[in-house]
């Protein structure tokens, strides 16, 4: 039976409140990239990685709000080409958070999450846990772990190391492997009974728009520099960081390589 010209409005009025309800999504979309140039245009089965990420966005989350903060013209005709709302932000920012604060000033939305734009494989759980962290009050801000599975993961640079309070708040985040053990046997965390497992911070974040505000006003902080790690900046300025822990992980792009990892 076809709706009734009074069900579909009130169906699209529903639609409306319940995305006013939620966190905007909001894609940081940065052209440069130091490890893998232009990184966001590569070629991810016929399509740039940046519309892979965008359209498994509408099908993880399809009654959220979604904007691409872009860094320039040539991704944003991509992007807008293909039906998505973008933002223009300054190309000289220095991290993904600055570029979704400045985005806020436009946009004006209480609550963002942001999702990294070389995540291709994000998940609806990544989305919910991401929602439900920044409803937590004593939270600025929210994010995402999982554990780590082997010992070259555990050692690699690349992969983000988060340590946790009792309370799931966020104590430091480093590329070194943290907790460091003393005797040496980082094999010992990994063994089948072991119950503790090193964390895996998986660069996805919940903000509230006082928080925004407040970092894009501040400077850069020094740990931050050292580590090159948006994250610590917040906590050197004293902001908590309440972190979900989720039963799976994804698949970033940081390399060439990592493309050959997924099946597009």
């Amino acid at each position: 039976m076809l709706a009734t010209t009074q069900e579909v409005v009130e169906n699209i009025t529903c639609l409306n409140h319940l995305m006013k309800s939620l966190p905007t999504i909001v894609v940081p979309a940065r052209l440069a990239s130091t490890r893998f140039p232009r990184k966001l245009l590569a070629d991810a089965g016929g399509v740039p990685l940046i519309l892979r990420t965008a359209q498994r966005l509408d099908r993880e989350a399809p009654e959220y709000e979604k904007f691409f903060a872009v860094d320039g013209e040539e991704i944003n005709a991509i992007l807008t080409e293909a039906g998505y709302k973008t933002v223009a932000t300054n190309p000289h920012l220095p991290s993904g958070t600055d570029r979704i604060a400045e985005a806020n000033k436009s946009l004006q939305r209480e609550q963002i999450i942001n999702v990294q734009a070389d995540e291709p494989l994000v998940k609806r759980e990544h989305i919910d846990a991401l929602t439900q962290s920044i409803q937590n009050p004593q939270a600025d801000l929210g994010t995402l772990a999982v554990a780590f599975e082997s010992v070259d993961d555990f050692l690699d640079p690349n992969q983000v190391k988060v340590v946790l309070s009792k309370a799931g708040f966020a104590l430091y985040f480093s590329r070194s492997p943290i907790p460091h053990r003393r005797d040496g046997e980082i094999e010992g965390f990994f063994g089948k009974s072991n119950s503790f497992k090193p964390l895996k911070h998986m660069g996805m974040y919940a903000y509230t728009a006082r928080f925004l505000e407040l970092f894009s006003k501040s400077q850069q902080g020094v740990l931050e520099k050292l580590e090159s790690l948006e994250q610590l900046r917040a906590l050197e300025l004293g902001f908590s960081i309440a972190v979900s822990v989720v039963s799976s992980g994804s698949i970033g792009i940081d390399s060439p390589e990592d493309m050959s990892r997924i099946n597009f």
